[in-house]
């Protein structure tokens, strides 16, 4: 695929809206620095081997789409200190 329809726009800002919604700021709690830190990397070598395995299916906009979220995984990493 290599058109982002309406439909699949529609979709993605509907589960987006819905998690926004839900989202709540968390209370402090104490946490392993080096395990999230290792999470958020895991998180963003995942994503981007999806995005390799849609690109070589010829999903472009999946791929693209998990480019950014292992972008993003990598931004906070990078926004939290990690």
């Amino acid at each position: 695929m290599d058109v982002v329809t309406k439909e699949r726009l529609d979709k993605y800002f509907s589960l987006t809206k819905r998690a926004l919604a839900k989202a709540k700021i968390a209370s402090e709690k104490k946490i392993s620095w080096k395990s999230a830190a290792e999470d958020f990397l895991d998180m963003a070598r995942r994503y981007c081997s999806d995005a390799e395995h849609f690109a070589k299916k010829g999903d472009v906009v999946t791929a693209f789409a998990a480019l950014n979220y292992a972008h993003g995984w990598l931004d906070s990493g990078a926004r939290l200190g990690y």
